[in-house]
C-alpha cells in the first residue's frame, strides 16, 4: 500500500505566499515520479509541477516564475513552494506519486489540501 499525506494549505491574501508538502510512505520501490496537480471548481485536474520519469521538473505555464517544485528522493517528499499567489491559483491541490509496476504506471493521490487565494 502507499499513502500519500499533504500539508500546507491555507487562506492567503493576493501576493502571498504559502508552501505545500506531501510525505509518501509505503511500497515505493523502482522507477516513480512525484507533483502537484490542483483542481478549481468546474474545471478539470491540471499538473502544477512535477518531475518527469526523464527527471525533469516541469511546470504548469500559469505558475513559472512564482512556484517551485523540490524533492527529497531519501525521503520520499516534495514541497510547492508558492509565491505571489493570485486568485487564480485557488483550487484543491493533489499531490501525485506515480510508479512504474510490470510495465504500466499505477497513481496514487493525496487527499488534497485547499489553497484558497483572496483578500
Amino acid at each position: 500500500q502507499v499513502q500519500l499525506v499533504e500539508s500546507g494549505g491555507g487562506l492567503v491574501q493576493p501576493g502571498g505566499s504559502l508552501r505545500l508538502s506531501c510525505a509518501a510512505s509505503g511500497s515505493i520501490f523502482g522507477r516513480n515520479t512525484m507533483g502537484w496537480y490542483r483542481q478549481a471548481p468546474g474545471k478539470q485536474r491540471e499538473l502544477v509541477a512535477g518531475v518527469t520519469s526523464a527527471g525533469t521538473t516541469v511546470y504548469a505555464d500559469s505558475v513559472k516564475g512564482r512556484f517551485t517544485f523540490s524533492r527529497d528522493n531519501a525521503k520520499n517528499t516534495v514541497t510547492l513552494q508558492m509565491n505571489s499567489l493570485k486568485p487564480e491559483d485557488t483550487a484543491v491541490y493533489y499531490c501525485n506519486l506515480r510508479i512504474l509496476r510490470i510495465g504500466r504506471w499505477d497513481d496514487y493521490w493525496g487527499q488534497g489540501t485547499q489553497v484558497t487565494v483572496s483578500s
